[in-house]
């Protein structure tokens, strides 16, 4: 494993021990919880608003593998102060490089169950666009 990749993995670590944002928001403009059967991760992600749909604050609760937790936490610091709509569109590569080491791709679905449910909350609150990326219609994540 290269120094780099060392870094991050300490930086996931950290996340997961002492996660940024956790606590769902109350009261919130925004929320959606979301799971990933295929290992057990859960994730309610809240959100509140400020002037002109920007992402004032941003919240989450959870259970799950150390990756799902500690993705969904760097994720919160990353939109705050963004609008609905950036990240409604923010790509999944974004998140990915923020996390900065391979995941396989059992991984890369817990990686990512953050970044769906506060799309699926965006969507739901603002009616900002939902990418049919996210597995929801083959059952690989259930956001609700």
């Amino acid at each position: 494993m290269s120094e780099f990749e060392q870094l991050y993995r300490e930086v996931i670590l950290d996340h997961y021990k002492a996660p940024r944002n956790h606590g769902v928001l109350e009261p919130h403009d925004a929320i959606a919880e979301g799971q990933n059967p295929l290992c057990g991760d859960e994730v309610t992600v809240s959100v509140r608003f400020g002037e002109g749909e920007v992402i004032e604050d941003v919240g989450f609760e959870g259970r799950g593998c150390a990756i799902s937790q500690a993705a969904t936490s760097m994720l919160t610091d990353m939109v705050k102060g963004r609008t609905a709509h950036e990240v409604a569109t923010m790509p999944k590569d974004e998140l990915l490089e923020e996390i900065g080491i391979p995941l396989t791709p059992v991984r890369l679905k817990c990686a990512l169950l953050g970044l769906g449910v506060l799309k699926v909350a965006l969507h739901r609150a603002k009616g900002t666009p939902l990418p049919d990326e996210w597995g929801t219609s083959s059952g690989e994540i259930s956001l609700s």
